[in-house]
């Protein structure tokens, strides 16, 4: 039998650093849950640390370097019954410029839009509430245009990175 290990994912939630989230619409081509609205969201690859990923998908799915970059949370993401799929999330906000947003992945998302937290698109991907809602938890304790890192370059690419929680 072979060994079947979790896979290691940095999920994030662009935002605009003034109360707004970016959502992708996922399309017919993407892995699961096509017409669900999602955040973003790639694997770790091997040597990389989770700024490097994060920063990477960020220019990936939506073609803009980040702004900012904050770890917001952990998720022990486990699907199907019986498992089928096992992630450790790695949750980060980022800071994104909104003018400079674009699909940079069509084959997985055919729309991307801007929302405020009390005006969601639906149906919502499966694993988007619960990361929205360490977004919103993780941005309480700050106001909705405080950067969350150095503004002006990402923290990735200095080697640096706003923590919180314990």
């Amino acid at each position: 039998m072979t060994a079947v290990e979790p896979k290691v994912s940095c999920v994030f939630v662009c935002h605009d650093g003034a109360g707004r989230v970016l959502l992708a619409r996922r399309s017919a081509g993407a892995r699961d849950e096509p017409g669900t609205w999602d955040c973003g969201a790639g694997a770790l690859e091997f040597g990389e640390s989770f700024e490097t990923a994060v920063a990477r998908e960020v220019r990936e799915e939506y073609g803009v370097r980040p702004l900012g970059i904050e770890q917001i949370g952990v998720r022990n993401v486990l699907r199907g019954d019986p498992v089928d799929s096992h992630w450790v999330a790695v949750v980060f906000a980022v800071r994104v410029a909104p003018d400079g947003v674009t699909i940079g992945e069509p084959h997985k998302f055919d729309a991307l839009d801007w929302f405020t937290p009390d005006a969601l698109p639906e149906p919502l991907h499966s694993q988007c509430g619960e990361t929205l809602g360490l977004f919103a938890a993780g941005t309480r304790g700050r106001g909705a245009g405080e950067p969350v890192a150095a503004a002006g370059a990402c923290p990735a690419d200095r080697g640096q990175v706003r923590r919180t929680g314990p």
